[in-house]
Protein backbone atom coordinates (compact mmCIF):
# COMPACT_ATOMS: atom_id res chain seq x y z
CA UNK A 1 0.00 0.00 0.00
CA UNK A 2 2.88 2.39 0.77
CA UNK A 3 4.46 2.02 -2.69
CA UNK A 4 1.05 2.48 -4.33
CA UNK A 5 0.42 5.65 -2.29
CA UNK A 6 3.89 6.99 -3.10
CA UNK A 7 3.29 6.43 -6.80
CA UNK A 8 -0.04 8.24 -6.53
CA UNK A 9 1.69 11.06 -4.59
CA UNK A 10 3.95 11.51 -7.59
CA UNK A 11 1.07 11.26 -10.03
CA UNK A 12 -1.11 13.80 -8.21
CA UNK A 13 1.85 16.20 -7.91
CA UNK A 14 2.50 15.81 -11.65
CA UNK A 15 -1.17 16.51 -12.44
CA UNK A 16 -1.16 19.65 -10.30
CA UNK A 17 2.19 20.76 -11.81
CA UNK A 18 0.97 20.26 -15.36
CA UNK A 19 -2.26 22.06 -14.52
CA UNK A 20 -0.20 24.97 -13.23
CA UNK A 21 1.75 25.11 -16.48
CA UNK A 22 -1.52 24.94 -18.45
CA UNK A 23 -2.91 27.76 -16.31
CA UNK A 24 0.08 29.94 -17.21
CA UNK A 25 -0.56 29.08 -20.88
CA UNK A 26 -4.23 29.99 -20.46
CA UNK A 27 -3.29 33.36 -18.97
CA UNK A 28 -0.89 33.99 -21.85
CA UNK A 29 -3.62 33.11 -24.37
CA UNK A 30 -6.10 35.45 -22.74
CA UNK A 31 -3.47 38.20 -22.63
CA UNK A 32 -2.87 37.75 -26.36
CA UNK A 33 -6.63 37.83 -26.95
CA UNK A 34 -7.01 41.15 -25.12
CA UNK A 35 -3.91 42.60 -26.81
CA UNK A 36 -5.15 41.52 -30.24
CA UNK A 37 -8.65 42.81 -29.66
CA UNK A 38 -7.88 46.21 -28.14
CA UNK A 39 -4.40 47.10 -29.41
CA UNK A 40 -4.17 45.46 -32.82
CA UNK A 41 -7.91 45.66 -33.50
CA UNK A 42 -7.63 42.13 -34.91
CA UNK A 43 -9.12 39.52 -32.58
CA UNK A 44 -7.35 36.15 -32.77
CA UNK A 45 -10.47 33.97 -33.04
CA UNK A 46 -8.76 30.65 -32.35
CA UNK A 47 -7.90 31.65 -28.78
CA UNK A 48 -11.41 31.37 -27.39
CA UNK A 49 -11.74 27.75 -28.51
CA UNK A 50 -8.20 26.90 -27.39
CA UNK A 51 -8.90 28.48 -24.00
CA UNK A 52 -11.97 26.27 -23.59
CA UNK A 53 -9.85 23.18 -24.25
CA UNK A 54 -7.20 24.44 -21.84
CA UNK A 55 -9.80 24.96 -19.09
CA UNK A 56 -11.06 21.39 -19.55
CA UNK A 57 -7.49 20.08 -19.50
CA UNK A 58 -6.95 21.87 -16.19
CA UNK A 59 -10.26 21.18 -14.47
CA UNK A 60 -10.86 17.49 -15.13
CA UNK A 61 -7.54 16.00 -13.92
CA UNK A 62 -7.40 18.41 -10.96
CA UNK A 63 -10.94 17.36 -10.00
CA UNK A 64 -9.59 13.81 -9.81
CA UNK A 65 -6.85 14.99 -7.46
CA UNK A 66 -9.72 16.36 -5.37
CA UNK A 67 -10.92 12.79 -4.89
CA UNK A 68 -7.52 11.86 -3.52
CA UNK A 69 -7.17 14.90 -1.30
CA UNK A 70 -10.84 14.71 -0.34
CA UNK A 71 -11.72 18.23 -1.33
CA UNK A 72 -14.53 16.98 -3.56
CA UNK A 73 -18.10 17.76 -2.54
CA UNK A 74 -19.10 15.80 0.51
CA UNK A 75 -21.27 16.46 3.53
CA UNK A 76 -19.43 15.35 6.63
CA UNK A 77 -21.84 16.47 9.36
CA UNK A 78 -23.78 13.21 9.56
CA UNK A 79 -20.69 11.04 9.17
CA UNK A 80 -18.76 12.89 11.89
CA UNK A 81 -21.63 12.38 14.35
CA UNK A 82 -21.36 8.59 14.05
CA UNK A 83 -18.99 6.26 15.93
CA UNK A 84 -15.51 5.86 14.36
CA UNK A 85 -16.22 2.39 12.95
CA UNK A 86 -19.39 3.59 11.17
CA UNK A 87 -17.51 6.67 9.91
CA UNK A 88 -14.94 4.41 8.30
CA UNK A 89 -17.51 2.32 6.40
CA UNK A 90 -19.45 5.38 5.24
CA UNK A 91 -16.15 6.81 3.96
CA UNK A 92 -15.48 3.53 2.12
CA UNK A 93 -18.93 3.73 0.51
CA UNK A 94 -18.50 7.38 -0.50
CA UNK A 95 -15.06 6.71 -1.97
CA UNK A 96 -16.37 3.67 -3.84
CA UNK A 97 -19.18 5.80 -5.29
CA UNK A 98 -16.61 8.39 -6.42
CA UNK A 99 -14.72 5.58 -8.17
CA UNK A 100 -17.90 4.35 -9.88
CA UNK A 101 -18.67 7.91 -10.99
CA UNK A 102 -15.11 8.27 -12.36
CA UNK A 103 -15.40 4.96 -14.21
CA UNK A 104 -18.66 6.05 -15.81
CA UNK A 105 -17.21 9.41 -16.75
CA UNK A 106 -14.15 7.80 -18.33
CA UNK A 107 -16.17 5.15 -20.16
CA UNK A 108 -18.80 7.40 -21.69
CA UNK A 109 -16.34 10.17 -22.41
CA UNK A 110 -14.24 7.64 -24.31
CA UNK A 111 -17.34 6.83 -26.36
CA UNK A 112 -17.75 10.55 -27.07
CA UNK A 113 -14.12 10.77 -28.16
CA UNK A 114 -14.69 7.94 -30.62
CA UNK A 115 -17.96 9.40 -31.87
CA UNK A 116 -16.56 12.85 -32.69
CA UNK A 117 -12.97 11.89 -33.56
CA UNK A 118 -13.49 12.45 -37.28
CA UNK A 119 -14.87 15.96 -36.84
CA UNK A 120 -12.49 18.91 -36.72
CA UNK A 121 -12.70 21.87 -34.34
CA UNK A 122 -13.10 24.98 -36.49
CA UNK A 123 -10.21 27.45 -36.24
CA UNK A 124 -7.95 24.89 -34.55
CA UNK A 125 -8.00 22.08 -37.10
CA UNK A 126 -7.69 19.33 -34.48
CA UNK A 127 -10.07 16.50 -33.73
CA UNK A 128 -13.23 17.26 -31.76
CA UNK A 129 -12.22 14.28 -29.61
CA UNK A 130 -9.75 16.51 -27.77
CA UNK A 131 -12.74 18.22 -26.18
CA UNK A 132 -13.61 15.03 -24.30
CA UNK A 133 -10.13 13.56 -23.76
CA UNK A 134 -9.60 15.45 -20.46
CA UNK A 135 -12.81 13.86 -19.16
CA UNK A 136 -11.45 10.41 -19.98
CA UNK A 137 -8.22 11.20 -18.15
CA UNK A 138 -10.03 12.77 -15.20
CA UNK A 139 -12.38 9.81 -14.86
CA UNK A 140 -9.54 7.28 -15.01
CA UNK A 141 -7.61 9.22 -12.39
CA UNK A 142 -10.72 9.38 -10.19
CA UNK A 143 -10.94 5.59 -10.33
CA UNK A 144 -7.28 5.22 -9.38
CA UNK A 145 -7.45 7.72 -6.54
CA UNK A 146 -10.75 6.28 -5.27
CA UNK A 147 -9.21 2.80 -5.14
CA UNK A 148 -6.45 4.19 -2.94
CA UNK A 149 -8.98 5.91 -0.66
CA UNK A 150 -11.13 2.77 -0.36
CA UNK A 151 -8.09 0.68 0.55
CA UNK A 152 -6.87 3.31 2.99
CA UNK A 153 -10.28 3.56 4.68
CA UNK A 154 -10.93 -0.19 4.75
CA UNK A 155 -7.55 -0.97 6.28
CA UNK A 156 -7.59 1.90 8.80
CA UNK A 157 -8.36 1.55 12.45
CA UNK A 158 -11.14 3.75 13.80
CA UNK A 159 -12.35 6.87 12.00
CA UNK A 160 -11.15 7.66 8.47
CA UNK A 161 -8.38 10.17 7.92
CA UNK A 162 -9.57 13.75 7.61
CA UNK A 163 -8.08 15.44 4.58
CA UNK A 164 -8.83 18.40 2.40
CA UNK A 165 -10.55 21.70 3.06
CA UNK A 166 -13.26 20.47 5.42
CA UNK A 167 -10.67 18.85 7.73
CA UNK A 168 -9.36 22.28 8.72
CA UNK A 169 -12.82 23.27 9.89
CA UNK A 170 -13.48 20.03 11.75
CA UNK A 171 -10.34 20.08 13.89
Amino acid sequence: MTAFSRALDWLSAAVVGLAGIALVGLIAMMGWLVFGRYVLNDTPTWIERAATLCILAIAMPVAAVGVRERFHLSVLGVREALPPRAQRWIAVGCDALMGVFGAGMAWWSWELVGTVANFRIPLLGISQGWTYAPMVLGGALMVLFAIEQVLRDALAEGAPEKRGVSAAFLD
